[in-house]
């Protein structure tokens, strides 16, 4: 082999697993979600939803929560639908956060992403689209992010999803519209690794126990937003 051409091939062959890395992995089909929107929509056509609420958004973490019972003096609606990555709540937009017009929208989805193969910058790029749909459409709403929580199921996702957290982190100090609380880092124990006492037996869910660590962290500010 020609020696330019082997050395090309070295360069390449060095260079080749971070042009992977950095190819975008395509977004899953939000239609797969059609009967769960379908469901909040025939619901909301039936009962009144709460002006100025905060609105919960995102997958499963949020669907689980109780919301309802969590936060029981402020106006809450929970549009949590499990498996959902950053990419459906943008294509679902209008119909789960625009016309709830929230005060305070409380953000938690990325877990699936990182978890599906999407990038940190894929990720990060995801959010910062919502954040821009929020401001042009309810510039008032200010926006809440929880950080991807670190689990036992996905422990070795963890320095991707940190990394997540630490940019979206950056961006929220950055905007007075937008706050990043911590409810990572609660549920680690002494030695730096997920409690087990705070999730189901998934090892992925938080149980009872663990939302009430969610509830101590959130509960505080949304009473000083929402007032």
């Amino acid at each position: 082999m020609h020696r330019a051409s082997f050395l090309g091939l070295i360069l390449f062959l060095l260079i080749a697993p971070g042009l992977v890395q950095a190819q975008s992995v395509a977004d899953p089909d939000p239609q797969r979600f059609v009967k769960e929107i379908d469901h909040f929509i025939r619901y909301d056509q039936k009962n009144s939803f709460p002006q100025k609420a905060v609105l919960f958004i995102g997958s499963s973490s949020i669907r689980l929560w109780k919301t309802h019972l969590a936060f029981p003096e402020i106006p809450v609606i929970n549009r949590g639908f499990g498996g959902s990555h950053i990419s459906d709540v943008l294509f679902y937009y209008e119909k789960l956060v625009k016309k709830y017009q929230p005060q305070t929208i409380v953000f938690y989805a990325g877990d699936n992403d990182i978890a599906a193969g999407k990038s940190v910058e894929q990720t990060v790029a995801d959010f910062k689209t919502f954040v821009a749909k929020v401001k042009k459409d309810l510039p008032f709403t200010k926006i809440i992010y929880l950080p991807i929580k670190p689990s036992l199921l996905r422990w070795n996702f963890w320095p991707a999803m940190q990394k997540v957290n630490q940019v979206i982190s950056n961006i929220c100090a950055a905007d007075s519209m937008l706050k990043y609380v911590d409810t990572a880092s609660v549920l680690l124990d002494d030695s730096g690794k997920p409690d087990s006492t705070f999730f189901m037996e998934d090892g992925l869910h938080l149980n009872e126990k663990g939302y009430q660590k969610w509830n101590a962290r959130l509960s505080p500010i949304l009473n000083i937003l929402n007032h």
